[in-house]
């Protein structure tokens, strides 16, 4: 408690602030060029295996969750560039491109414990699913870039890790590949050939595997993408890839961004405006800039 209670005092009552973690994707949104930089609390504070939740400081690094997490064989769905933290990597909110296992994002985030545009704690969910009621607003954080509170520390569902995986590509249509694979954990599709991840029991995959083969795919290694360009828009630029499950373009080109419908963009700032009416968290910043 002590660390989010000096969090809650470097926020203070006035002025521009924002959080900086590992500054991975701090051009997402725009910069919140002027604003008081803080630091989240970090630490792994609370480990229950059999429970399957984590309690961490938000300036906590994805690899040190991962590690503390791995010695139980566990894991959360929250993936991110190395040096990334978990309150970055809830602001930004993108799927992990494993979602087809692991899950969104903003359902492994069960409570987070925030300070708010007027410099007060408060906590939003609680540290199980049955409890949460009324407005589920912790999950309204994810993805918000810290504009509507600023995170300090969460409880995060954990999953068992899978007890093994590979990769297969071929040429196949993505649609086939749910024929004769169950849940996969990705899907790419660059308009000619299907990239697939299985996971799972290694007796389950290798079924799967021969299954697959008889379409002519083969095994192969973890492909290499580039960044994310855009929200899938029903074409696929040259040399890029989509994630079949997530809806994201990958590829070299700069990120680009899609329309938002303008009753979205209405009920974003009347959110934004009930959160922080005076727009002193991560000014300048807007999640909807983001393209995915």
């Amino acid at each position: 408690m002590s660390q989010l209670v000096e969090f809650r005092e470097a926020v203070g009552t006035e002025g521009a602030v924002c959080v900086r973690g590992g500054a991975t994707r701090w051009d997402l949104g725009g910069d919140p060029a002027g604003a008081h930089e803080v630091r989240a609390p970090s630490g792994v504070e609370e480990f229950l295996p059999a429970e399957m939740t984590v309690a961490a400081g938000a300036g906590t690094t994805l690899a040190e969750l991962t590690e503390a997490l791995g010695a139980s064989g566990q894991e959360v769905a929250l993936d991110g560039p190395p040096g990334a933290t978990v309150g970055g990597t809830l602001a930004v909110g993108r799927n992990s491109l494993r979602r087809g296992r692991v899950g969104f994002i903003a359902d492994a985030l069960l409570q987070a414990d925030c300070v708010g545009a007027d410099g007060a704690l408060f906590t939003a969910g609680g540290p199980t699913v049955k409890n949460v009621t009324g407005y589920d607003v912790c999950r309204l954080l994810v993805g918000s870039l810290g504009t509507l509170a600023l995170l300090g520390r969460v409880i995060l569902r954990t999953r068992p890790v899978p007890e093994a995986s590979l990769w297969m590509a071929g040429e196949l249509a993505p649609d086939r590949v749910a024929d004769v694979a169950y849940r996969p954990a990705t899907v790419l599709w660059d308009g000619e050939w299907t990239t697939v991840r299985l996971e799972g029991h290694p007796g389950d995959l290798r079924d799967e595997r021969g299954r697959l083969a008889a379409l002519g795919l083969g095994e192969v290694d973890e492909p290499e993408l580039g960044p994310c360009m855009s929200r899938w828009t029903g074409e696929i630029p040259a040399g890029a890839v989509l994630d079949v499950l997530g809806g994201v373009v990958y590829g070299d080109r700069p990120e680009t961004l899609t329309a938002t419908e303008p009753g979205v963009l209405a009920l974003a700032g009347r959110m934004r405006d009930e959160f922080d009416p005076g727009r002193r968290l991560n000014p300048g910043r807007d999640p909807y800039r983001v393209a995915a």
